[in-house]
């Protein structure tokens, strides 16, 4: 069972609460390059990305945000702002839904308390986020992983101290073991909503392994609400892989996809064929069960449960709904007519 944790608004986002655990990714283009951002925020809306982060790494990106905002009135934006507090008190007067921020890398206490008095008044939540990296120097005689925790709720009691508790806390670390126990603490400690990810997780392979190592613990043991994968690449990816974690843990609606791992009996194209199913329901929330079977073998008892599914014969295959054969086809027609069945099986109410 999801921890209770408070209810935090990130535009039309609820996070915590009993609010489903949402979906972030950021994006990697210039944020200045304001045609090149929004054709990614575009990607990112596509790809089931329901919160949107982008670095404000200047003044200058203020300007371009508030285009950004303009392209997308609905989008839920959070704003990566590190060192410079006018950036931002910049963002949030552009309307921001939300600051990522980490308090410690900005030296003045008073230009904390004024972020925190703009972000109350508008109704911006803050994220505060600790990594691994960025321990405070004051906890490294702690253990890592404690430290990491002491770290980020050393920033939160500076936001509490100027009277500002609409908060989401992160604690991320490059290693898998240190992130899920950094975050059992956190939660033990506090009931602000956490946000969870791996930091610099590596590229695509290694970050889906990490992360869902990761964050697959933490969230079936009820801790979390808001995920990010952390990915050197293409950010729709991050998005992909995140909503497939929840679709996995039984956290969110959707198609699951059930597939063989091939053998030397295959006898269908089962690369093309899961690779065609796959685009067909991207995105696509009604919970049914999809099966794409090489063989006949053990296609029927793997796929009994199937709404829908597929198994190759010597002669092309065959297509089943909830362990019945509907039909034989051969190969030239089989997938043609699976194709057919499973678009009316998903408009259909």
């Amino acid at each position: 069972m999801k921890k209770t944790t408070r209810l935090v608004s990130v535009g039309t986002v609820k996070m915590g609460g009993d609010s489903p655990v949402s979906i972030q990714s950021m994006t990697n283009t210039d944020t200045k390059d304001i045609e090149a951002t929004s054709q990614q925020i575009k990607r990112l809306i596509g790809a089931n990305c329901e919160v949107i982060r982008m670095a404000l790494y200047d003044t200058e990106c203020v300007g371009a945000f508030r285009e950004l905002r303009k392209a997308f009135p609905d989008v839920p934006f959070v704003a990566d702002i590190h060192f410079d507090y006018r950036i931002a008190l910049g963002a949030i007067e552009a309307g921001v839904d939300k600051i990522r921020l980490n308090p410690g890398n900005i030296e003045e206490e008073w230009k904390i308390r004024e972020v925190a008095m703009a972000a109350k008044a508008k109704g911006v939540p803050i994220r505060v986020g600790a990594n691994s990296g960025s321990i405070n120097k004051r906890f490294r005689n702690l253990e890592r992983t404690p430290a990491l925790v002491e770290s980020a709720l050393e920033q939160v009691r500076l936001l509490e101290r100027h009277g500002f508790e609409d908060i989401v806390i992160a604690v991320k670390s490059s290693d898998v073991r240190e992130t899920i126990e950094a975050n059992r603490i956190l939660s033990e400690k506090t009931d602000y909503p956490l946000h969870l990810g791996v930091t610099e997780a590596g590229p695509l392979r290694n970050s889906l392994i990490k992360t869902s190592a990761a964050l697959g613990t933490l969230l079936l043991e009820g801790i979390g609400d808001t995920i990010r994968y952390s990915i050197s690449g293409d950010p729709v990816e991050e998005s992909m892989a995140a909503r497939q974690l929840l679709l996995s843990l039984g956290l969110r609606k959707g198609i699951q996809l059930v597939s063989c791992p091939t053998c030397a009996r295959t006898t269908i194209n089962m690369e093309e064929y899961t690779s065609r199913v796959s685009e067909m329901i991207k995105g696509v929330e009604k919970p049914l069960t999809v099966a794409i079977m090489g063989c006949v073998v053990n296609g029927m008892g793997e796929g009994e449960h199937a709404d829908l599914g597929i198994a190759g014969t010597k002669s092309g295959g065959v297509i089943f709904r909830n362990g019945e054969i509907v039909g034989k086809y051969d190969k030239e027609h089989l997938f043609e007519e699976f194709e057919r069945l499973l678009k009316k099986l998903i408009t259909d109410d």
